[in-house]
């Protein structure tokens, strides 16, 4: 069974970083896209940024290119997301997900319960 488990989140000044963790089992890690998604109240679920299956390419939304960086340890089968230079837009319950490729409208398994990122001006 694929599951991925998402953690880091909290509070945070505007200006300030914080590091997402997500770690996956059930699967074998690169078989699959992993991609980070943000949802905040009263909006629609977003792509935030996206880890190719193989980990080879990477992409991020127009909104955090340049402030937020993807990465993985595929020991630990867990793929990162740092965000620097925080907004307050971008408060959101955070997930990740796996998914066939990257911008698939699909994901593999379901969606966890997500990480609260809340960011003060």
């Amino acid at each position: 069974e694929v599951q991925l488990v998402e953690s880091g989140g909290g509070l945070v000044q505007a200006g300030g970083s914080l590091r997402l963790s997500c770690t996956a089992s059930g699967f074998t890690f690169e078989r699959y896209a992993i991609g980070w998604f943000r949802q905040a109240p009263g909006k629609e679920r977003e792509g935030v940024s996206c880890f190719s299956k193989g980990r080879t390419s990477t992409s991020y939304a127009d909104s955090v290119k340049g402030r937020f960086t993807i990465s993985s340890d595929n020991t630990k089968n867990t793929v990162y997301l740092q965000m620097n230079s925080l907004k307050p837009e971008d408060t959101a319950v955070y997930y990740c997900a796996a998914q066939s490729w990257c911008g698939a409208t699909l994901i593999v398994g379901s969606w966890g319960q997500g990480t609260q990122v809340t960011v003060s001006s």
